[in-house]
């Protein structure tokens, strides 16, 4: 009885006071997870394991994946084979249900950065490298990678199997598009070498695969030189077609970075932001120190100052987003942006979202998805203002992210440009609380619709009501397909519609 209504105690903190658990648990163990990653970085470039003794390592580990696939291969079970990663980890923002009946091939342990060759200007890493890892190896060598997701925790199997996109992405495409091989150990226990050059149709079709294809095991990604800071821009604009009109001049221009926030149907704020080794006359603004507001508070107040320009650190700007989570730490810190909180426990934030993920009880999740949008939309840029207007509509969510990006002609894998060849989208990103009356099933089915009538695609992260014949018009199968069946994977790895629908996560 006691232990009864201690459960009920507990259940009823983690759900209604939820901030409780995150200050006095997930914080500090989110704070210990992070140092541990850092450290790890940044031991293996000073001790030079980085090309030394990770390659052999990398070999053995990728045994262990095929070791147990052999076993699996052996039981003849009749399972089908996922990652025995968690379901909490991944950065969806429900857990999949298959994690329950399939079978578990262990991959967790391939997290090292493998090599970097300067001359060719690649880095090979495992698939369980996170974003913060990387900038904390590459950014002291001076490079960094095309496109940078923001979240630290983010890993590089997430946006190759999934889908990564960042301000860069106007010039350089998706995440995608930045890899130049991928290393896969298949369910028949092969591990094969894809590239543009070798066996180009898997190449193509592991993105957005969501790890139906194979298991991958390394990456090998383009790396650019990076600079010390950027020199950021703020253009504060007050009217929808203005915005529009100034968005699609900017995703076409030579700037390196280039977003906007829009905190309004007429409030936005544009910016554009370059590489530089000098503040050129900006004022210098270290965001990503622990006592500094939120960004998106700070990109606030050019609405009302007018345009402005300064000066941030390289690193405070790839991951400008990343103590805030956007603006989602609002809705379980309320105060989390008081100056009293950020000096006192910023430096502790932000909270681990996989941890966040772990602690939601079954309440939580029914109040999120009958009071909350998170949604990332893929979109033409010329379909912009329409889906701004649907956007107001369905949910009228504020603050949006909307970040331009290029899909190439070449692409011929899930995602591809529009039938005219229109190949600049744009990402909108909705992450909030609805601002009308909002029924999740009935307005999200209309959004997605929407997106699906104007050649778009929606992130498969979150909610996807879609039916499977609504799904296999939204995304290109035909190349997916045949690659299922050349590489014997209909049998013993479920579909990506298998693992992303509804229905198929709790």
């Amino acid at each position: 009885m006691l232990l009864e209504t201690l459960d009920k105690i507990i259940g009823y903190i983690i759900t209604y006071h939820r901030w409780v658990v995150v200050m006095v648990f997930l914080m500090p163990a989110s704070l210990v997870m992070n140092t541990i990653l850092y450290f790890q970085a940044w031991w293996a470039l000073k001790a030079g394991k980085i090309n030394k003794r990770s390659i052999e390592q990398h070999k053995n580990g990728v045994k262990k994946v095929v070791d147990a696939i052999e076993k699996w291969r052996k039981a003849a079970d009749g399972t089908k084979l996922c990652t025995a990663r968690p379901g909490w980890l991944a950065m969806s923002i429900r857990i999949g249900k298959y994690k329950d009946t399939h079978t578990g091939i262990p991959v967790g342990h391939l997290n090292s950065v493998v090599s970097i060759d300067k001359k060719k200007k690649t880095v090979f890493v495992e698939p369980n490298v996170t974003m913060g890892q990387i900038t904390a190896t590459l950014l002291p060598l001076g490079f960094t990678l095309p496109v940078l997701p923001e979240l630290d925790a983010l890993t590089v199997g997430g946006v190759v199997c999934g889908v990564g996109v960042e301000t860069s992405s106007h010039k350089y495409g998706l995440f995608q598009h930045c890899c130049r091989r991928f290393e896969v150990a298949l369910a028949t226990g092969e591990v094969l070498t894809c590239s543009a050059t070798e066996n180009t149709d898997l190449f193509k079709s592991i993105p957005w695969s969501h790890g139906t294809l194979g298991f991958l095991v390394g990456v090998e990604i383009d790396i650019i030189p990076s600079k010390q800071y950027v020199n950021i821009n703020y253009e504060p604009l007050h009217s929808r077609e203005e915005f529009v009109e100034e968005f699609k001049k900017a995703s076409e221009s030579d700037n390196d970075f280039v977003e906007c926030l829009a905190f309004a149907p007429d409030q936005y704020v544009l910016m554009t932001a370059n590489f530089t080794d000098k503040p050129n006359g900006n004022k210098m603004n270290r965001i990503g120190l622990w006592y500094k507001p939120w960004f998106y508070t700070h990109v606030i107040k050019f609405l009302e100052i007018g345009s402005g320009s300064e000066c941030i650190p390289i690193r405070d700007y790839f991951h400008r987003h990343t103590r805030s989570l956007f603006w989602e730490m609002r809705d379980i810190i309320s105060f989390g942006n008081d100056l009293w909180f950020r000096v006192l426990f910023g430096w502790m934030m932000p909270p681990n979202a996989s941890v966040l993920k772990r602690t939601q009880t079954p309440e939580i999740s029914r109040l999120y998805e009958l009071h909350h949008i998170v949604q990332d939309m893929l979109v033409p840029i010329s379909k912009l203002h329409a889906t701004l207007d649907k956007q107001d509509k369905e949910g009228c969510v504020y603050p949006l992210w909307l970040c331009p990006m290029r899909i190439f002609k070449e692409d011929a894998g899930f995602i591809h440009p529009t039938k005219d060849g229109e190949e600049m989208f744009v990402d909108v990103g909705i992450y909030g609380i609805p601002q009308v009356e909002f029924h999740p099933k009935k307005n999200l089915i209309a959004l997605e619709k929407f997106v699906r009538d104007n050649e778009g695609f929606q992130m498969l992260y979150a909610d996807m009501y879609q039916t499977e014949e609504e799904f296999r018009e939204m995304f290109s199968h035909a190349l997916y397909d045949r690659v299922r069946e050349q590489y014997k994977c209909t049998e013993c790895l479920p579909t990506v519609f298998d693992k992303t629908c509804k229905a198929a996560r709790r």
